[in-house]
């Protein structure tokens, strides 16, 4: 018995319902037609293809601002242990102060970017360990640099920020629904407080990428969705005399979802998976695994002297007591003078709960913009115990206005000044009644 060819005679079948389906017999298919309609379902392929190809490029334009908020949400293991789970916060404030075009019409953009970031660390009961119940206003770093309208960077070896580079990189073509490319892409590590190395540690990749389509956003934009993902598998020049803990090696991988706004040529948001891991000469291992999320939204132009008046006139028509509007380089700031809590606590009076809920309605007409709660007192016991008050008592108006809606735990941040800023005399009643204020700031 000879054997069979498996597929010959379901393929058989198969087709000839396709061509059935379609009009053809197999036994009277005219081949004309046949090679019409072949030939018609060829060009309207092609024609399809070329309506939904599209070319992807950054776009810049002199004075535009924009925010990037993201959340990283990660556990920590050393040695394969768990260790702890960390929130870490990153806003990012964009400006655009030049753009150049070539001969050949490719542009680029400089950007002056400022970064702030903050952690929270948890046990693995879920309490604090480090950080504060919100997020505290953390350190601040300055950076700038040249990218292009496909995504590469010009960037000094002077700046940390930001972190992941490159990303993502489009070809120099139309790009069509599946098509896939790849690019060139870097991680830059900050390890200059643990190893007093100047320059941040460069690590290489090649980022893989693939146009998955299309979606609508809750405004009913198009955003175009981009998958990248790429590994790191990079040993690390360790300097002459750097100490055993010195990193020899990174690993790893990232997994992102971007989404693209192509009319503004800028990204919408996106979402990543991944996992990092650092070996130290002396054999220690630092595992890094989680995901991260982003905003990118348009900075408003807040801190003017139109809003200015328009705020302050509004709490004259609230009637809100000992509370004063002004204006600096992060934004317009209402002072509450001598807010009330209970004796030597961060525990709200009522009465300023009530002020409180009055001014989440200004607060409110600022949907785009961050907010700053600064907490300051009098100076009473140690400048130590001032400081943690001051600390505690803007956490406090924090919760208090996450708690009536005004912004979620990752659009407010906090910081203590403790006593070390005075608009008062200390030896008298009303000056300390004016440095135990707290200052909301709508982050410019």
């Amino acid at each position: 018995m000879k054997p069979r060819k498996a597929g010959l005679t379901g393929g058989k079948k198969v087709r000839s319902k396709i061509m059935k389906k379609n009009g053809f017999c197999a036994e009277n298919v005219d081949m004309k037609k046949f090679y019409h309609f072949c030939c018609f379902c060829g060009l309207f392929c092609f024609f399809v293809s070329g309506i939904f190809a599209e070319k992807f490029v950054y776009k810049y334009e002199v004075g535009e601002r924009y925010k990037v908020l993201s959340t990283v949400k990660e556990d920590v293991l050393v040695n394969g242990f768990f260790n702890h789970y960390a929130e870490i916060v990153n806003r990012i404030s964009y400006e655009v102060s030049d753009v150049r075009s070539d001969d050949f019409g490719n542009s680029k953009g400089f950007l002056e970017a400022s970064f702030m970031t903050t952690e929270k660390a948890y046990d693995s009961a879920n309490n604090v360990i480090s950080g504060s119940s919100s997020f505290e206003w953390g350190e601040e770093y300055e950076s700038e640099f040249w990218r292009d309208s496909l995504g590469v960077y010009e960037i000094e070896p002077v700046y940390f920020m930001p972190v992941v580079r490159n990303v993502p990189v489009f070809p120099n073509r139309d790009l069509k629904i599946g098509d896939t490319w790849e690019a060139e892409g870097q991680e830059a590590y900050d390890i200059r407080r643990t190893f007093n190395v100047s320059d941040p540690l460069i690590v290489p990749f090649t980022a893989n990428y693939t146009y998955v389509g299309t979606v609508k956003n809750d405004d009913n934009k198009t955003l175009h969705v981009i998958n990248v993902e790429y590994s790191i598998f990079y040993d690390i020049p360790v300097p002459k005399g750097a100490p055993s803990t010195y990193p020899v090696s990174s690993m790893g991988y990232s997994n992102q979802t971007i989404y693209w706004d192509n009319e503004l040529g800028a990204i919408d948001s996106y979402e990543d998976e991944f996992r990092i891991i650092l070996e130290m000469q002396n054999g220690d291992k630092f595992e890094f695994r989680g995901t991260s999320e982003a905003e990118y939204t348009e900075r408003e132009k807040v801190s003017t002297e139109d809003t200015l008046m328009r705020l302050q006139e509004q709490l004259d028509n609230l009637d809100i007591e000992n509370t004063s509007v002004s204006r600096d380089d992060i934004g317009i700031t209402l002072s509450i003078e001598n807010i009330q809590f209970m004796p030597d606590s961060a525990y709200l009076m009522e009465s300023e709960k009530r002020k409180l809920e009055k001014i989440a309605e200004l607060l409110k007409a600022f949907p785009n913009n961050d907010l700053l709660i600064s907490g300051h007192t009098a100076l009473s016991g140690t400048m130590e115990s001032c400081q943690e008050l001051s600390e505690l008592r803007a956490e406090a108006v924090s919760e208090y206005l996450q708690k009536i809606g005004v912004k979620d735990a990752y659009h407010i941040f906090t910081r203590g000044f403790g006593a070390s800023k005075p608009i008062g005399d200390n030896s008298t009643e009303s000056g300390m009644a004016k440095n135990r204020r707290v200052e909301i700031t709508i982050v410019e």
